[in-house]
């Protein structure tokens, strides 16, 4: 009998950096389930992808709502019966404000689903992981070149993407009593609708504001790829993935 392929779960998966991560893992072999808030962009991603509708579970989900995050991780243990990748990447950028003019919603609202959402995702997949057999796992949290440098007035989003990075390490050191490795993928200026404004300008930290490059999706895809195969005993804790020639060594 074939050893069955992995199962992956992808958040945000409806559009941008998720789509092509989860195209990428379908091409690979991997069953996945989509989660994200709307379920017509994940059937989307679904018939871009040409997958097989039994390699692929569906699952609008809003990974703020802690009951919505267990029915996700009960509909993926029941449809394919184990969890071996869970890729941490629903996530939201609000309005660039002043510091001491952003909104208590604006703040609150990243958090939920920023932060909370990826710890919610986190939890349940290491009760999932724990438990199954072989057990272990793989958690991938979609980071930001905002983990290390902010831009202006992005408070909300950088504090968040710098508190991913504390997630990550005690993620990756709780887990290693259970076979669970954790990494945190750093990425900058890929090409998604959240960047395009930066084709023609973005505010940078001297007041002006400048053109950035983008770089392909596929490449992010490719890195999240490497990473998620990877044996249990071996990880890539930080990888920074960005476009060559944008402001981030020496931003500002």
């Amino acid at each position: 009998m074939p050893t069955p392929s992995k199962v992956a779960l992808v958040t945000g998966a409806g559009s941008g950096i998720g789509r092509v991560v989860t195209t990428a893992l379908l091409g690979d072999g991997y069953r996945v389930v989509l989660a994200g808030r709307r379920r017509e962009p994940l059937e989307q991603t679904v018939a871009e992808a040409g997958a097989d509708p039994e390699q692929v579970l569906v699952a609008p989900t809003d990974v703020a709502d802690p009951d919505a995050v267990v029915a996700l991780f009960d509909a993926t243990r029941e449809r394919f019966g184990r969890l071996d990748m869970l890729f941490n990447n629903a996530g939201i950028f609000v309005p660039g404000k002043p510091l001491d003019e952003i909104p208590l919603a604006d703040w609150q609202g990243s958090l939920d689903v920023n932060l909370t959402g990826y710890f919610l995702c986190t939890q349940q997949a290491f009760r999932l992981m724990k438990g199954q057999q072989p057990r272990g796992g793989r958690i991938i949290n979609n980071g930001s070149i905002s983990a290390h440098a902010p831009r202006p007035q992005s408070v909300p989003y950088t504090t968040t993407k710098h508190a991913i990075t504390g997630l990550t390490k005690c993620t990756s050191l709780d887990g290693r009593a259970h076979d669970i490795a954790c990494g945190q993928i750093d990425i900058g200026n890929a090409a998604t609708e959240m960047t395009e404004k930066f084709a023609v300008g973005v505010p940078q930290a001297d007041g002006s504001s400048r053109p950035e490059p983008r770089m392909d999706l596929a490449h992010v895809a490719s890195a999240v790829l490497y990473m998620a195969n990877l044996p249990l005993d071996a990880n890539v804790q930080f990888m920074t993935i960005m476009a060559t020639k944008m402001p981030f060594v020496g931003r500002g």
